[in-house]
């Protein structure tokens, strides 16, 4: 009886130790979202398939748990549970619950949001990076990465390349460039996908089409009244780029 007893309690010992949580401390992107977009081309509705939340930045020695969907920044405090997973508090009685599965960050389902996972990027964010900054590296080198031929418009024949970190070269007129992931970009180009190219502090927004190793750059042509948000349709081609 004893022996039982001394069983029970080693068995009762390690159960309560498998339930204590993994840490989820790191940096975490939703990679999923970027193969989709990688492999179909269309950005915004790979992103609404797979998100909403693009990037998580957790720190489990502080509790502070932050993730970004591409336009807003939520900040919360991570909370263990007995279960074994988390849950990050956000202000205004909002919670999240995370789970470490293997290698992965899991988003678990709610009333309002799906399932996500995520993983750590391949390369380490600089020192201080901001929420999404991470999400964006790794979409902008998967999704625009490689050397891309002008095989029509302004600069015809010249080579361009768009750098992980939002510098452009070789566009005439552009030294830097942004995807548009979400929030008011995203109302104002509706179903279209749209970059934002800047030379200096100068910029626009353009409409544009990744189809495989093509990608059409299409004037963005307002169709709103000038007292109303911008309402982007696509417009006349400035540039085809095909990749190498």
């Amino acid at each position: 009886m004893r022996h039982a007893l001394t069983l029970l309690a080693s068995a009762l010992i390690l159960g309560g130790c498998s339930s204590a949580p993994s840490d989820p401390s790191g940096i975490w992107i939703n990679q999923a979202a970027i193969d989709a977009a990688s492999q179909d081309g269309k950005l915004r509705e790979s992103l609404l398939a797979y998100g909403p939340n693009l990037e998580w930045q957790i720190d489990g020695k502080t509790g502070e748990a932050k993730y970004s969907n591409g336009f807003e920044l939520g900040e919360g405090r991570l909370v263990p549970q007995d279960d074994g997973n988390w849950q990050v508090d956000f202000y205004g009685d909002y919670h999240e619950r995370l789970e470490v599965d293997g290698d992965e960050l899991v988003q678990l389902a709610s009333e309002s949001l799906p399932e996500q996972r995520f993983v750590h990027p391949e390369q380490a964010p600089a020192e201080g990076a901001p929420p999404g900054s991470s999400f964006e590296h790794a979409l902008y080198a998967s999704y625009l990465g490689g050397t891309w031929t002008i095989s029509e418009g302004q600069g015809q024949g010249g080579l361009v390349k768009f750098n992980a970190d939002g510098s452009l070269e070789g566009l005439p007129g552009a030294d830097r460039y942004a995807l548009c992931l979400a929030g008011d970009c995203a109302a104002m180009s509706g179903e279209n996908d749209s970059i934002w190219l800047q030379q200096g502090n100068q910029g626009r927004a353009w409409i544009f089409v990744h189809d495989g190793d093509e990608l059409e750059i299409l004037e963005a042509r307002n169709s709103a009244q000038t007292d109303e948000m911008p309402e982007y349709t696509p417009g006349k081609r400035a540039w085809l780029l095909e990749r190498d």
